[in-house]
């Protein structure tokens, strides 16, 4: 399936850890979204793709955001796309810098929109020991803080939907496996809390919006990352998932 053309830009953005992508000089070794940029691209969408401080703060990385999009869109309005964290970036972007009047559309991909538990089993097992060691680094660590169940629940509430926005979401689901050993312990744990899980985000923390969409697969497949050893789900081929979800804003007039 190949992706209609918007009207307007697409920006992609990542998640907690996340990249736009890595090069070793001219080369790009690794992109977040893989595949997806040059596959919008070459339907002849405009698509910019965010790179967010890592590990600082919604706040902090959603000023970031806005930085990006005065730079690269600054009189055209955009739709955005937001890989976990980048979701809730996203969000406080809209709600809370002003943004509103410039955002088309928000599409969020496994986002902790009600927090993860495994945040809040890593800030309460491992927290003590290793701020010492971030603070001596000198390394940001809000973002693990942000994404809790408490601090998402009073993010839901000081962040209010803007009416002229438009909101989908997408969410994975995924079957623990010894084969994909990575997703072992906060599946386990999101899933005791929470039920079915992509690995790290629940289904049903991942819901918002106007509609939900389930894909089969774990949080990284959600931006076409593929294991070489997972079972069938986790290699699906997001290109067309993503053609998908730009063709129901086409189909919206966008």
């Amino acid at each position: 399936m190949t992706a209609p053309c918007l009207r307007a830009p697409i920006v992609l953005v990542h998640g907690l850890l996340g990249f736009d992508r890595v090069k070793m000089g001219p080369w790009v070794v690794a992109s977040y979204f893989r595949g997806i940029p040059e596959a919008l691209r070459a339907a002849g969408n405009r698509v910019f793709v965010a790179s967010l401080p890592p590990t600082r703060g919604i706040a902090d990385r959603a000023a970031a955001l806005k930085e990006l999009i005065d730079r690269e869109s600054p009189h055209e309005p955009v739709h955005l796309f937001g890989h976990s964290m980048g979701g809730l970036d996203a969000r406080y972007l809209i709600a809370r810098l002003g943004m509103a009047e410039r955002i088309l559309s928000l599409t969020t991909l496994g986002t902790p929109h009600r927090g993860c538990p495994f945040a809040d089993w890593g800030v309460r097992r491992l927290g003590r020991f290793l701020t010492p060691l971030l603070n001596f680094a000198g390394l940001p660590y809000q973002a693990f803080h942000d994404l809790t169940v408490e601090r998402c629940r009073d993010f839901n509430r000081d962040t209010p939907d803007a009416p002229g926005v438009r909101y989908f979401s997408v969410a994975g689901r995924f079957a623990r496996t010894w084969l994909a050993p990575e997703w072992q312990l906060p599946a386990r744990i999101v899933e005791r809390a929470e039920g079915d899980n992509d690995g790290i985000v629940s289904v049903t923390s991942a819901t918002y919006g106007e509609s939900c969409e389930v894909w089969d697969g774990d949080h990284i497949n959600l931006v076409n990352w593929r294991h070489p050893w997972a079972p069938a789900e986790r290699q699906a081929d997001r290109v067309q998932h993503y053609a998908a979800l730009v063709g129901r804003l086409a189909d919206e007039g966008f």
